[in-house]
């Protein structure tokens, strides 16, 4: 037994190694998910009132069905991504391509990638709230001073706009980050195949098709994989904008798990729509990690 202990099997000592990253995910990762879905089943308003902390079931989940609010905060984020996602994937790409030319110097090209990157999204939201005040607005004052119109825009006061001013602004913001990984998929992509290409007489579009994006597909299913859940999640630029406004029309499920346990203080169902939120984000990652896993 002691021979054992101290000269333990290669199993062994692979999971005492690992154990100390169990006991890490555990305790960041298992134990609040836990602790989420478990809230869920209850009642659990901190601002008081009869029957409160009581087991309620499924009562939650069911009350979410049949909340109006939900459904066009899930609508707005669902919008979101569908918009923002593909948006940032094409800016982001042309950004890569952009930088991965045959600069003398590249360092100010990829310098202009990691800026937008590294700004926190607060300070992006509130940057373009600036753009697109109604009163002293850059937006409206560049398009008044091209004649294009001479009444205001009025971006975050209409709620059409206000959706189109918070799209564009998360696409600046995560365009870059797409590009970042999709440059790193470009630069292992062997010069051989497009010098192979020239001798074939192929063109810049054919090799852009027929090469890059069939070389680039892994890094680009890995950047659509993390835009997609920030997307789902996406919270900082919208409530920076305009608080979800005008009204709720731009609030997304984010902002309402915040408005619903932070400002109105039910934590029960407030963890109900964030264990939404978690399902989501879950199967969209396993269907891009399925689609890994046929291009594998």
């Amino acid at each position: 037994m002691l021979n054992k202990l101290r000269d333990p099997s290669e199993k062994a000592l692979a999971w005492l190694l690992l154990m100390p990253a169990f006991v890490l995910i555990a305790l960041i990762v298992v134990y609040p998910i836990g602790k989420l879905i478990f809230n869920s089943f209850f009642d659990l308003r901190l601002s008081g009132g009869a029957g409160v902390g009581g087991f309620v079931g499924w009562q939650n989940y069911a009350d979410a069905l049949k909340d109006a609010d939900f459904w066009n905060a899930a609508k707005n984020t669902a919008l979101i991504t569908l918009i923002t996602v593909p948006g940032a994937l094409v800016v982001g790409l042309g950004l890569a391509l952009l930088a991965n030319l045959p600069f003398k110097r590249k360092w100010p090209v990829r310098l202009s990638l990691l800026l937008p990157w590294a700004l926190p999204l607060s300070f992006a939201g509130l940057i373009f709230a600036w753009f697109f005040h109604t009163e002293y607005g850059v937006v409206d004052d560049v398009i008044a001073r091209l004649g294009l119109q001479s009444e205001p825009t009025m971006w975050l006061l209409k709620p059409n706009w206000a959706f189109a001013a918070i799209c564009l602004t998360i696409i600046w913001k995560t365009s870059s980050f797409m590009a970042l990984i999709l440059l790193a998929g470009l630069q292992m992509i062997p010069k051989s195949l497009y010098e192979a290409a020239d001798v074939d007489g192929a063109n810049r579009w054919q090799k852009f098709w027929q090469i890059t994006i069939p070389m680039l597909m892994p890094s680009i299913v890995v950047a659509l994989i993390f835009r997609t859940i920030t997307a789902l999640q996406t919270f900082d630029i919208p409530y920076t904008m305009n608080r979800g406004g005008p009204g709720n029309t731009t609030e997304t499920l984010a902002m309402l798990i915040h408005k619903t346990t932070i400002e109105y203080l039910d934590v029960g169902y407030g963890s109900t729509l964030a264990v939404g939120m978690f399902l989501l984000s879950l199967i969209v990652t396993s269907v891009y990690l399925r689609r890994v896993g046929r291009s594998a």
